[in-house]
């Protein structure tokens, strides 16, 4: 039976923290090349995703976003710009969704760290 899960800032309390890979080690743009992730939960057939992930500061340009993202800062602070050159910048308590296919790019300015839900 299913129940509901309590996503907590500093990870999960019996799994932790784990590397993570999501962005390539060329896209960091200081001598920090840390990025983590604390899964909460995946569904069955791996199409849902929740937990806390953290990175230091990076810079990628997303033709498409890959995947549906909820997601809300905990801390530091990450820059969105758009190709039309709309920027909008995010930082602890803010909440966002990325739909799949979105282009832009995402500049982490402060190590972030945040809650996300993806959908894929």
């Amino acid at each position: 039976m299913s129940k509901p899960i309590r996503l907590l800032p500093d990870g999960h309390p019996e799994n932790g923290f784990v590397p993570s890979s999501a962005v390539s080690t060329d896209d960091f743009t200081t001598e920090d090349r840390t990025e983590r992730i604390s899964g909460f939960y995946e569904s069955t057939d791996g199409k849902v995703l929740s937990g806390v992930w953290e990175c230091a500061p990076s810079l990628e340009v997303f033709d498409a976003y890959p995947v549906d993202e909820m997601m809300t800062v905990i801390s530091g602070s990450v820059k969105l710009t758009s190709p039309d050159g709309t920027v909008q910048a995010f930082s602890a308590g803010d909440t966002l969704f990325m739909p799949k296919g979105t282009p832009c790019t995402w500049e982490i300015t402060r190590t972030l760290r945040k809650f996300y839900m993806i959908a894929s």
